[in-house]
């Protein structure tokens, strides 16, 4: 089978195309856990120290929420070229795959964290004073009440953010990484290219759409209100 697309695509583009597909893919979805371990818990931060939340903090809510903000206004290629000193200390490296799924992070994780206060604040108020009246701490209400009722939206939230991510993995070429963008850039827009331009872009979009379906239909399929219908 490989060799019958090497026939058509051109001598050993077809294990490029795979090799590229299968980086795209880690770089998105390495990227993508990453950044929730650092802004799931943001998010619940965010949400719960709000003014009349469940355990409001002016203070905290302030001070994270400046850095969310300006760590989100910053335009992600000049996120990369600043972060790249920090990126040589803890990763050991500037440049390939590992470097610009740091920068990725560090971008990512502040949007995730809006993406998840968003979530939680849909759940209704009521909910959780009832968990409340009977006597669950601010861990339990969090834990057993509002991030099982804001489920649907969370996975809904998810499928932005990583679609969001891999929309954001062509500029790796930026740093020498590899995948479908660099593909797309570097063969097909500098070399012109145009077949290999459209294909990894086309390939590209039948990703997102992938991510994009697969995860709205287990957003689908967890939540109640749907299936109690």
């Amino acid at each position: 089978m490989i060799e019958a697309l090497d026939n058509i695509l051109g001598t050993g583009m077809t294990v490029m195309y795979l090799n590229s597909i299968a980086t795209t893919v880690k770089i998105t979805l390495t990227s993508t856990f990453l950044a929730y371990l650092i802004g799931f818990p943001l998010g619940i931060i965010l949400y719960g120290t709000a003014s009349e939340s469940i355990f409001p903090n002016k203070y905290v809510n302030a001070v994270t929420g400046f850095i969310v903000n300006i760590l989100r206004s910053i335009p992600f290629v000049i996120l990369l070229v600043m972060t790249q000193p920090l990126a040589s200390v803890i990763i050991g490296t500037r440049l390939g795959d590992n470097a610009f799924i740091f920068h990725l992070v560090i971008a990512a994780a502040p949007f995730v964290a809006r993406m998840i206060e968003s979530s939680l604040k849909e759940v209704d108020a009521g909910v959780i004073e009832a968990a409340q009246s009977m006597g669950s701490n601010n861990f339990q209400i969090i834990t057993k009440v509002v991030i099982p009722e804001a489920k649907p939206s969370l996975i809904i939230g998810s499928a932005i953010a990583i679609t969001t991510i891999l929309g954001y993995t062509p500029m790796t070429y930026l740093i020498a990484g590899g995948g479908l963008g660099e593909m797309a850039v570097r063969y097909g827009l500098y070399k012109f290219d145009e077949q290999t331009m459209y294909i990894s872009s086309i390939l590209l979009i039948i990703l997102v759409q992938i991510l994009q379906e697969t995860l709205n239909h287990i957003a689908k399929s967890s939540d109640k209100r749907i299936r109690n219908k």
